[in-house]
Parts: C-alpha cells; sequence; structure tokens
C-alpha cells in the first residue's frame, strides 16, 4: 500500500468507468444501469466530468414523469428525455492520491454511494460504497477468517 498504512482511492477504483454524454438519453442510461447493473454513471463532456446519473435520479424522473404509461409511451418518453435534464451537475469528487478513509468521509457526509475519481480535470475512475467496504474488508480478514468464508 501507498501512504504508509493507509490506502488510497487509485487502488481500489474502477478505472476507466462507462460514461455518459449529456446528450445522451434517459432510455440509454436506463439500459446501462439495467444491462451493466451498476448505479452510477459519470455524465461527461470529452474527458471532462460534467455530471453524475445514478439509478435513483433514473427512477426518481421515471416516478414523476413516467407513472400510469404504458411501456411503448414510457420508452417513448425515456428517449426524448435527455440525460442533462436530470444528471447531478454538483459532483463531489476525489482524486487518486485520495486516502480511502478521505473517500469515506466524503461519502458518507453527503450521502452518495460513489465519487467520480478525477486526475487534472479528466475523470480516470469511479470508487463506490462497495470498492471501500471490500477495502474495509480485505484488512480485516485475517487467515483462519478468509478460510471460513470460503466455505
Amino acid at each position: 500500500m501507498k501512504n504508509g498504512n493507509q490506502g488510497i482511492v487509485g487502488e481500489i477504483m474502477t478505472g476507466s468507468p462507462v460514461t455518459l454524454r449529456p446528450d445522451d438519453t434517459l432510455n440509454l442510461a436506463n439500459d446501462l444501469i439495467f444491462l451493466g447493473r451498476i448505479r452510477h454513471i459519470p455524465v461527461a463532456e470529452g474527458s471532462r466530468l460534467v455530471g453524475i446519473i445514478s439509478e435513483r435520479d433514473l427512477l426518481g424522473a421515471a416516478a414523476e414523469r413516467l407513472f400510469g404509461l404504458k411501456p411503448k409511451a414510457r420508452s417513448a418518453l425515456l428517449r426524448s428525455v435527455l440525460v442533462r435534464d436530470i444528471m447531478k451537475r454538483r459532483v463531489v469528487t476525489a482524486e487518486p492520491d485520495t486516502p480511502i478513509t478521505r473517500a469515506a468521509h466524503l461519502m458518507a457526509a453527503n450521502k452518495i454511494g460513489c465519487l467520480p475519481v478525477v486526475s487534472e480535470g479528466a475523470l480516470v475512475g469511479l470508487v463506490t460504497s462497495t470498492d471501500i467496504l471490500r477495502y474495509v474488508e480485505g484488512r480485516s480478514t485475517r487467515p483462519d477468517e478468509s478460510s471460513y468464508a470460503a466455505r
């Protein structure tokens, strides 16, 4: 581990995450979230982070705009709404050398499930609460515990 005894975000982040563009439709966002089984998608223009959309944002938009629509009408509406219309523009981020404990604090304090990782203004990765939990689990696992978990 770098940074002494404490890990850094760059060690646990997912590099080159799937992204959307602001002009993509919610239909595409919905497909990526559902088929990719992911909960957060950074929105980028080139390599520059401009927002983020989550499964919760998508469900919120669906509840507000789609309640009571038949599947065909729902699909048409999803194709007509752009990602830019529901993405969060104020995004809390981390850098690759951010301590994991700091990332965990940022996520808890802001009640968010992921942090896009940027370096020199460019999106380079994504760290999620699951990544942090796996890191904590890996640090606390003793040799006898790991053999028990594998049973």
